[in-house]
Formats: C-alpha cells, sequence, structure tokens
C-alpha cells in the first residue's frame, strides 16, 4: 500500500502521532486530547480505518458496554516519515565498504553542522528553557513526534523522541545517534545523557538535558 501523507495541520495525522504515542485510546481520551467532539474523533478514525491505517478491538471491563479501542495497524506504523530510508543506508553501507568509518563519520558530521545551522535561525536570542521547548518543536516537524518536559526539582529537561526516521542508518551505524547527541549539546549548551533509544530496542529515545552553566 502506498504510504499516505497528511498535512502538518490535519486532524488525521495528529490521531496517527497521538496513536504512537498512546499505543492504545478509546474515543474519550481522543476527544480530550485533540480538543474536539468524539463524533469528530470518530469519523476521522472511520477514514483511517477505511486506509488501513487503523484497527480497533472491543475491551469488555467490568458490566456495562464494551468500548471500542483503536491502534495503528501495522501500515499505520509505516506512515510516519523516514528522513533517509533504505537508500541513505546502503549509501553509507557502501562508503563504509568502500573509504571506511572514518567516511560514514565525515557525512554525518556534515549534515550536523547543517542542521546546527537550521536550528541556530530557529533559537536565535532565546534563554535555555526557550531553546529547548524550540528543539521539541523542530523535532517534532522532523518527524520525530517530540516533546520535552521540565523536572523543577533538578532544574533540568527531558526531551522525548516517539518516532525515530533516522532508525534505519542508527541500527546500523551508530555514530548517528551520538553525533546527534552532540548536536543536541552544541545547539542548546548543555549535558545530554540517553538513557533510551530506539535504536537499541527501546521504543522511544529519551533525552536528559541540564544547562552546563548549572555545573560551574
Amino acid at each position: 500500500m502506498k504510504s499516505e501523507t497528511f498535512s502538518q495541520s490535519d486532524p488525521k495525522r495528529k490521531i496517527l502521532y497521538y496513536l504512537k504515542v498512546m499505543k492504545q485510546a478509546g474515543l474519550k481520551d481522543l476527544s480530550k486530547v485533540m480538543k474536539i467532539s468524539r463524533m469528530a474523533v470518530h469519523k476521522h478514525l472511520s477514514d483511517l480505518q477505511d486506509r488501513g491505517l487503523v484497527e480497533s478491538v472491543e475491551i469488555r471491563k467490568g458490566v456495562g458496554r464494551p468500548t471500542m479501542q483503536y491502534s495503528l495497524s501495522s501500515t499505520g506504523k509505516t506512515a510516519f516519515p523516514r528522513s533517509y530510508g533504505e537508500i541513505a543506508t546502503h549509501a553509507l553501507d557502501y562508503l563504509e565498504k568502500k573509504m571506511g568509518k572514518d567516511a560514514v563519520e565525515s557525512v554525518l558530521r556534515e549534515r550536523q553542522k547543517e542542521l546546527l545551522e537550521k536550528y541556530s535561525v530557529r533559537m536565535k536570542d532565546m534563554k535555555f528553557n526557550e531553546r529547548v521547548k524550540e528543539l521539541a518543536r523542530i523535532r517534532d516537524e522532523e518527524g520525530y513526534i517530540a516533546e520535552s518536559k521540565k523536572d523543577r526539582k533538578r532544574n533540568s529537561h527531558t526531551l522525548l523522541e516517539y518516532n525515530c526516521p533516522i532508525i534505519m542508518i542508527a541500527e546500523k551505524h551508530w555514530e548517528a545517534c551520538s553525533i546527534e547527541t552532540e548536536l543536541f549539546e552544541y545547539i542548546l549548551d548543555a549535558n545530554v545523557e540517553v538513557t533510551h533509544r530506539a535504536a537499541k530496542g527501546d521504543s522511544i529515545c529519551k533525552f536528559l538535558i541540564k544547562e552546563k552553566s548549572d555545573f560551574l
């Protein structure tokens, strides 16, 4: 089946993203997070089911009528952006075979440089907390389904990414992950600790972020 694409503001796209994060949800849950009526959510879900992107199952809890729970189908799980895909992975494999690991790292660092410039423009003149939030917004726009959370007690942030568009590369070329972490450290001027990685089998990528000045 041909991969589906939706605009950034399309409610169907948002439903797919919420189901990606929530794993499974009912009309009530989706209506609450989407801030639209259950009838509207049901209409979008019906369309997504017709396209083969969403599936449903009846769940019975105690007495009363069963409720429908929705989740992504196997096809729906492939509807998210994969920035590089197989072609890029094969290209890096070929480069490594012909020129070694250093050549692969050189290409990934060139990409890091481009992203650093791109992110810097978006974060110009922002304070640390604002930069973290903006990083999460940028990553979300790039298909990572990202969000940031602040831990006021520890004066730190957590960046969560529920989708990995470069997982095909990261699984074979670990440099992609380490260089990505360096990018976050550069752009935020922060210490970044990686606790979870999708490329290592975790369900998310999780980064603990603390401003460097806090360590002085």
